[in-house]
């Protein structure tokens, strides 16, 4: 895999919220490719985080795409806000959408790119069938909910799966990986397939944002 073609997500769950737009604007010039948004209501996931408020800061804060992951129950509920806000992309868990080609189709028809995203515990044959309708794959490589957690080796066999039918149908989907991202674990999600990652403490949690998206960017090429 080439640089060109990874994709460093910073997630801002891990940032020091007291500076957000600072924090954002840091890793904007650091070399980030996407702003990645955490989104979680305390049901879905044992967590409560962001609204809509907090992305259309982080959209007055920088120009690059904002990754928007809704780890919430009803999502469809919420998209357009999301959207208005300034999402990019817009992320629903197929766990949590009863009826997930409707729930996609809403997404494109509010003008946002549209990501399926499934948990560790979830096979890749959940979300086929709707391959061919959505923008970007994320494979959740922790179970969501919290930051810092450790990363899942175990789910580098749906990366690979996901990636053989992307590539099998030529379909233009980005493959993205949230979880435990490091420089000990970007390499091995890269070579099953990912082009997309999201990372928290690795990136915030750095001393220099800079050489920590520099390292991750390479640590995934070689």
């Amino acid at each position: 895999m080439t640089t060109e073609e990874i994709v460093i997500a910073p997630s801002i769950l891990a940032c020091d919220f007291g500076r957000l737009s600072d924090e954002i604007q840091a890793v904007t010039d650091a070399g980030a490719d996407w702003i990645h948004v955490d989104v979680m209501d305390g049901h879905f996931v044992p967590n409560i985080t962001i609204g809509p408020r907090i992305v259309e800061a982080a959209r007055d804060a920088t120009q690059l795409p904002l990754d928007v992951h809704l780890m919430i129950e009803q999502p469809e509920r919420y998209i357009e806000s999301f959207v208005k806000s300034g999402a990019t992309t817009v992320g629903v868990h197929a766990e949590a959408c009863p009826h997930l080609h409707r729930t996609i189709a809403q997404i494109r028809e509010a003008g946002a790119r549209a990501s399926v995203t499934i948990n560790p515990g979830t096979p890749a044959s959940a979300i086929e069938p709707v391959l061919g309708d959505v923008d970007q794959v994320l494979v959740m490589t922790v179970n969501p909910g919290f930051g810092g957690q450790r990363f899942i080796p175990g789910t580098l066999a749906k990366v690979e799966t996901l990636r053989g039918w992307i590539q099998d149908r030529g379909l233009a989907v980005a493959l993205e990986v949230d979880g435990g991202i490091t420089e000990d674990t970007i390499a091995s999600a890269a070579r099953a397939g990912a082009n997309a990652f999201v990372a928290g403490t690795a990136i915030f949690g750095a001393p220099d944002y800079r050489e920590a998206i520099a390292a991750l960017r390479q640590a995934a090429s070689s």
